[in-house]
């Protein structure tokens, strides 16, 4: 058996188990790595290349910085226009995409979507519109996005430098831009007005699976010097409060409470205001009044100084059973802030937070570095829940995020460096500054997409040298034989685009880019508009809730059934045809 035949079998054998979804895909790909290596078709030295390949490095760069954008709220500030309530379902769908396709640009689509998704949800329901109507055209919106820049999408990423190894010259940050551009602003346009009305009406899973949402908190927040809000009464706090769906309680002053919710108290520096809510919810007030956490140490932490919220509940039994923080002493002895306590029943928590006598079966939320907070969890006797992702999130540093990141990028674009140093650049002073802290660095990387993409850049280079492309190639063309390029153009993408319904789009990037390449060369033609064609059509997985994780992220909160995907997603998918063909044609002639 050659080589190619060889390579053929273990591609159809590795697709077929990403079909079967039996194991997963990091798995698989690897183990077809192996297969490959075992057999002598990989050598030792282009086995493990995929891991050190800069498309590999790139993906988990752009993970890191999306998280960056996240924790500093920069991604929170740029959404504050979608808390907008009185609307129709056109509009919201409208700004909604139209935040999350920006937001996919510069950042990891997934990120994106996962941030926009408990807004989007929330938001719909205030304005009485149905989780099913609005968050696949969300999950559309952030894939469409994806296409507009090198960093994306991984499929852009791929086909960008893989034109650098054959042509010397990699495709730039926003050469995606004119066709990936047209064909997201299009899209949003059809999903907005026509495309949510194909969805099937489905109700939401929510409360049989899925988003389970967290107990409300009573948490004090200080008020900083420079805070915009002193000097004005408290009550001049309740329509922000009611914009992020929370509760003005009351005010510590001098460290004792006030009487009643001190709505007519003027707000001085140092004053406590105590506030009940989700997590989530407190810290969007957090940031857009300008406060602190009780106990949080603000402004930029060189390597240390990390902050870390838990949540435990109160077992009987607990040490801090019946007795108060401040007893305890917890910030002085241990470092550790009271920073919340959730209590179910009809008693409401009257003292400060640090002075309220604890119950068995409260909830609450510790702030603290997360050694010391793991080492107070076992000496409290407290049992953590699951982490909900709560994050202390640093508003204030999102005005220095959102200019190391444009200023790098745009050294980028102006071939000052180059991205993936630019990237790399961004990574490190994140870390650096403590806007993704070491704790969670590695956290933020999806790893099985990393094995995935290290795993089949071997095979796909072992296919290409074996001749494996070529063939494909062959074979297209032999279905085209004497049609116009155009038409060979079209139907390659069509095949493009159906196996990304069904496959990972980062491993049909893999096979499709040199494909692409040999079908360009045997029609004497420029490979451009070939590659441009890939990077497209590897994105456009809307058929399916498997060809996309955005898709798969929706489909328990949405109710959706498999076949749901198909009405709207066809209707997304002949469009980006439509319109990227021609276009590709005009920007990278043939």
């Amino acid at each position: 058996m050659t080589e190619q035949s060889s390579l053929f079998i273990i591609f159809i054998c590795v697709f077929a188990f990403f079909l079967w979804g039996k194991f997963r895909y990091d798995l698989v790909s690897f183990c077809g790595l192996l297969v490959a290596w075992a057999l002598g078709i990989v050598d030792d030295q282009q086995a493990l290349s995929g891991f050190g390949h800069p498309a590999t490095v790139v993906v988990a760069l752009v993970l890191i910085i999306s998280a960056g954008l996240f924790n500093s709220g920069f991604v929170n500030l740029v959404s504050k226009v979608l808390e907008q309530k009185a609307r129709s379902i056109t509009i919201h769908i409208s700004i909604f995409g139209l935040t999350g396709a920006m937001l996919s640009a510069v950042m990891n689509n997934i990120a994106a979507m996962a941030l926009l998704l408990p807004i989007n949800k929330e938001v719909g329901e205030k304005a009485g519109f149905k989780v099913s109507d609005t968050l696949m055209p969300l999950s559309f919106a952030t894939i469409l996005g994806g296409m507009t820049t090198m960093i994306g999408t991984p499929p852009n990423i791929i086909i960008s430098l893989y034109r650098e190894e054959q042509l010397g010259e990699a495709f730039e940050m926003f050469d995606y831009l004119p066709v990936g551009g047209m064909c997201a602003v299009a899209g949003l346009i059809v999903i907005a007005s026509i495309g949510w009305r194909l969805i099937p009406n489905r109700g939401s899973r929510e409360k049989h699976r899925g988003f389970i949402d967290p107990a409300e908190y009573v948490v004090e927040l200080s008020v900083p010097e420079g805070c915009d809000y002193i000097n004005e009464k408290v009550g001049a706090l309740q329509i922000v409060a009611e914009k992020a769906d929370i509760e003005v309680i009351g005010l510590v002053r001098n460290g004792a409470r006030l009487p009643g919710y001190s709505y007519s108290q003027i707000l001085r520096e140092n004053d406590l205001i105590l506030v009940e809510g989700l997590p989530r919810d407190v810290d969007t007030f957090k940031g857009e009044i300008g406060v602190d956490y009780f106990g949080e140490q603000p402004g930029l932490n060189i390597l240390l100084g990390d902050l870390k919220i838990s949540e435990v509940v109160v077992p009987v039994g607990a040490r801090i059973e019946g007795r108060t923080a401040l007893s305890l002493r917890l910030r002085a002895k241990k470092g550790i802030t009271l920073l919340g306590i959730s209590r179910s029943g009809k008693r409401r928590i009257k003292n400060r937070v640090r002075h309220e006598p604890i119950r068995a079966g409260d909830t609450l939320l510790l702030l603290g570095e997360p050694d010391a907070v793991s080492d107070v969890i076992q000496w409290l006797g407290v049992l953590p829940l699951v982490e909900r992702g709560i994050v202390v999130t640093r508003y204030e540093h999102a005005g220095i995020v959102g200019t190391i990141f444009l200023f790098f990028i745009g050294m980028a674009i102006f071939k000052v460096i180059s991205l993936v140093l630019a990237l790399a650049m961004i990574s490190a002073i994140f870390v650096l500054l403590g806007i993704v802290p070491l704790r969670t660095l590695y956290k933020q990387v999806n790893w099985p997409v990393i094995v995935l993409l290290g795993s089949m850049l071997p095979l796909g280079v072992a296919l290409e040298d074996a001749g494996g492309t070529l063939t494909l190639a062959n074979t297209l063309l032999a279905v085209c034989d004497g049609m116009d390029a155009w038409i060979v153009l079209l139907v390659f993408m069509m095949a493009i685009m159906t196996l990304s319904d069904i496959l990972n789009n980062t491993a049909i990037a893999v096979i499709g880019a040199p494909v692409a390449f040999h079908i360009a060369g045997k029609l004497d033609l420029s490979p451009d508009p070939f590659l441009m064609g890939v990077a497209i059509a590897a994105s456009c997985a809307f058929l399916t809730p498997i060809g996309h994780q955005n898709n798969t992220l929706i489909m328990g909160p949405g109710g959706y059934k498999f076949g749901d995907y198909w009405r709207m997603g066809l209707l997304v998918e002949i469009l980006v045809l439509a319109i990227s063909v021609p276009l590709i044609l005009i920007v990278f002639p043939l």
